[in-house]
């Protein structure tokens, strides 16, 4: 008996593994609605992309780590913001971190057979080994459109206008979002008079200025002020170190963003900015070329309410050169309890004329827009400028195994005719299959068994007719007498009986 029980035991020990189905934190499932609303985001893009000469690109996921930039970890930290691996020659692998990068690796790998400027586009999954949150996830769908080998103002004005015409492409109206322009040269200036030289040794601490900044519109100007100085610590209790800039030198910084605040027009901040730059040779180019890209934007129509001068707009991270971009939706969004909901920054872009540069050791320039396809999609459809007209397709029943050729036959029928049509093939009666019809939303569902066969027929049911008659019919037996949005057709009227019901 003893012996027994203790089998027993041994065989509940054994029992097989099975793995918990769980989701990795920060990374999402998504649902046929949301991938169909993220593909005809992302081919709007493309049409404009396309539309201006660019051409299409796609390169892998992973990346050799050491050329994904210096904005991203060393050699020492090589799994720190990205997700790294050693490959079997013991390289570090990681996936990649933005477009941006993999597209200077594919240009300089390739130099000598491209056509310069070389102009591409592209969408894809990039991933950040960083804390997920609400909306804030460890991969993510972002779009991408670049120039490279284009130096001057031209291709950066283009760039902007790229941006807004994507907004248009989209349904926004010019008053739902804004283009906001700045220089990078411009904080390099103010840098520069504050001591913080423009050079290797002060790149760290360049990059926290620039990442302080860019939290302007989200900590305001008391927690930049704390980053541009000591550090803060944030409501969780993680600390972020600061730049340690002086007290001077913090009050030159906050000064540059808010320059163009009360500043209507492009030329107005473009006056206010000479002023403030002084003879910093950096900012003055800077202004120029602010200049350029205001001439080229008024002369294509772009006024400054669809483009803006922005000086608060620094984008965060530190390949960026020269002009930089955000673009920001201004709709008045709100919740479901009508509370204001603020979107700010859902794509930008700017100059990087040193990222290609890293791989050839020669002057190699370039400027690119971005978009996260996610982040723009759930503002859009905040906005109610989402709307998907896909028609559940309709479900012909395996009425009669022995038919299915038959089944088979008449769905390229519908398809043919460009009527979305599946046929049953799971398992279950007629009322089983009905009630997946059901929660696939299928409009209208067909049956053949062999006497319709003989007689050359099929019968239609309007699903979403009938669900609304059941409603008002009371008992089963005046449901079998009213047989309710249900008819017989022949094959030959099959298709056109079922484009009426789903017109109707």
């Amino acid at each position: 008996m003893a012996t027994e029980q203790q089998s027993q035991k041994k065989k509940k020990k054994q029992k097989p593994f099975r793995p918990k189905a769980r989701r990795p934190r920060g990374f999402e499932d998504k649902s046929a609605h949301l991938l169909r609303a993220e593909t005809a985001l992302i081919q709007k893009a493309f049409s404009v992309y396309d539309g201006r000469g660019f051409e299409p690109l796609q390169t892998p996921a992973f990346e050799y780590a050491d050329a994904l930039g210096k904005f991203l970890p060393d050699e020492d930290r090589p799994n720190e913001g990205v997700f790294a691996m050693q490959d079997d020659d013991e390289q570090w692998m990681a996936l990649r971190y933005d477009l941006t990068a993999p597209m200077a690796r594919f240009v300089a790998e390739n130099f000598d057979g491209l056509a310069k400027p070389y102009r591409r586009y592209q969408a894809g999954s990039v991933y950040r080994n960083e804390k997920p949150g609400p909306g804030r996830f460890r991969e993510f769908i972002q779009c991408d459109a670049d120039s490279v080998g284009a130096p001057g103002a031209a291709a950066d004005a283009e760039m902007i206008m790229i941006a807004a015409d994507v907004m248009t492409a989209v349904g926004l109206k010019p008053a739902e979002y804004q283009v906001r322009v700045n220089n990078r040269k411009l904080l390099d200036g103010i840098l520069e008079s504050s001591g913080v030289p423009n050079t290797q040794e002060g790149a760290v601490q360049r990059l926290q200025v620039l990442r302080a900044i860019d939290k302007l519109d989200r900590l305001g100007a008391e927690g930049v002020t704390a980053l541009l100085g000591e550090g803060r610590e944030d409501e969780s209790g993680d600390y972020t170190q600061g730049a340690k800039l002086g007290a001077a030198a913090i009050k030159s910084v906050l000064a540059f963003t808010t320059a163009s605040e009360n500043a209507s027009e492009r030329g107005d901040v473009i006056t206010a900015l000479e002023k403030a730059i002084g003879t910093s040779e950096r900012g003055l180019t800077g202004v120029k070329e602010l200049s350029e890209i205001d001439a080229l934007l008024s002369a294509c129509g772009y006024g400054p309410q669809q483009c803006a001068f922005d000086t608060s707009i620094v984008r965060g991270l530190g390949y960026y050169t020269g002009p930089v971009f955000e673009v920001e939706l201004l709709a008045d969004i709100r919740d479901r309890k009508g509370r204001p909901v603020r979107i700010g920054s859902i794509g930008g872009g700017g100059r990087y004329d040193d990222l290609v540069s890293r791989f050839k050791g020669q002057l190699v320039p370039a400027t690119g827009f971005s978009f996260g396809v996610s982040r723009f999609l759930s503002a859009l459809e905040r906005m109610g400028h989402v709307s998907q007209n896909v028609i559940p397709p309709v479900m012909i029943c395996a009425f009669d195994r022995e038919l299915m050729p038959t089944y088979f036959k008449l769905a390229d029928e519908l398809r043919a005719a460009g009527i979305r049509a599946e046929v049953f093939i799971g398992s279950g009666n007629v009322t089983k299959q009905l009630k997946y019809a059901d929660k696939r939303g299928v409009p209208v569902a067909i049956l053949m068994g062999s006497d319709e066969a003989e007689r050359g027929e099929v019968t239609l049911k309007d699903l979403k007719l009938g669900a609304q008659m059941a409603k008002a019919i009371e008992s089963n037996e005046e449901w079998r007498a009213s047989r309710p949005a249900q008819q017989s057709v022949a094959l030959a009227q099959m298709v056109t009986a079922v484009k009426q019901i789903i017109s109707a």
